[in-house]
């Protein structure tokens, strides 16, 4: 049976508040938490006026504070730009609020231009180099295998998880024996290839015995096709903006969006399209399963940000309430 999860990027939208963008994000997290969903991951962004979700550690406090039995995690953690010890410690408080239901997805990429590395203090493209090594290291500091001992994070024991988008992160995650999801939501390319080199080479450890598999997906549900196209037309624009250097905050939906757009991003929207399900409940049950087959993930993640928060809700409503 395969698991079903949320990953949300705590979206600020147009005419919006960042209090009002972590609001919908605890609402939607009990939403999920109530239709059966297995976790609730948010991910790291910086210096992007149209995404809340960058203090992710803090984020997630809340939202494990306000639910009481979903998986709370990160989706990911970009390693890059910060030490091992201070996500050790981050995730070891995160651990022992909320024991047993927490997850440490960590990315490479620190997805960063050099006016954010100056205010991080660090040289990204060199700390992505260490990512590896990094990974190690904060694994070692969590079990006692370093000389300095953070607190809280000694015995620490999140759920640890590789995050990917290319053939990098399923060697390390195989390598490593972790479990490994991959970004198919918005970098479906190396997909398929990605999988079968991490499910080939995959070495067991202790925390993970054999390959386990969580692939993304875009969701937006309605009760027509139409109306389904519609409510995504915020993250089809957030997604344009992005490829052409103009990130915002979320827009509000457009009908026929798509039709007004040049034959370039059309073809950029049906390529990123690859891993989403739009449409009716009977459309998005279909697209799901159908991924599902092709890839034999253990566990699909839904994204998919909609400028009104309540057609997230119903999303996952139209698709899971059954």
């Amino acid at each position: 049976m395969t698991d079903y999860s949320v990953l949300d990027l705590v979206p600020v939208r147009e005419g919006g508040t960042v209090g009002e963008a972590l609001a919908a994000a605890t609402a939607l997290a009990r939403a999920a938490e109530r239709l059966g969903c297995k976790r609730f991951w948010v991910a790291e962004h910086h210096a992007m006026e149209g995404i809340a979700g960058g203090a992710t550690s803090v984020v997630l406090a809340h939202i494990g504070n306000a639910t009481s039995t979903i998986r709370i995690g990160s989706g990911g953690i970009m390693l890059p730009n910060h030490t091992p010890f201070q996500i050790a410690e981050q995730f070891g408080t995160l651990d022992a609020l909320f024991p047993g239901r927490v997850d440490l997805g960590l990315g490479r990429a620190p997805g960063a231009g050099p006016e954010l590395q100056r205010a991080l203090r660090k040289d990204l493209h060199r700390a992505a180099e260490m990512f590896p090594h990094d990974v190690v290291e904060l694994q070692g500091l969590m079990r006692g295998n370093s000389t300095i001992h953070p607190t809280p994070g000694l015995g620490a024991n999140p759920e640890f998880w590789m995050l990917g988008s290319s053939l990098f992160g399923a060697q390390l995650a195989a390598k490593l024996g972790l479990p490994y999801a991959f970004a198919s939501h918005f970098a479906p390319d190396h997909l398929d290839a990605a999988l079968e080199l991490y499910r080939r080479d995959f070495q067991p450890s202790e925390a993970c015995e054999k390959p386990h598999v969580m692939v993304a997906m875009n969701l937006f549900v309605s009760e027509t096709e139409a109306e389904a196209e519609y409510i995504a037309s915020s993250q089809l624009q957030a997604f344009v903006a992005l490829r052409t250097g103009k990130p915002g905050k979320l827009p509000p939906p457009v009908r026929d969006y798509r039709d007004s757009l040049p034959a370039a991003a059309r073809r950029m929207l049906a390529h990123i399209g690859q891993a989403s399900a739009i449409g009716t409940p009977e459309q998005a049950r279909a697209a799901v399963e159908a991924f599902a087959r092709r890839t034999q993930a253990d566990e699909i993640v839904f994204g998919g940000s909609t400028y009104d928060p309540a057609e997230r809700v119903a999303s996952l409503e139209h698709l899971l309430a059954a």
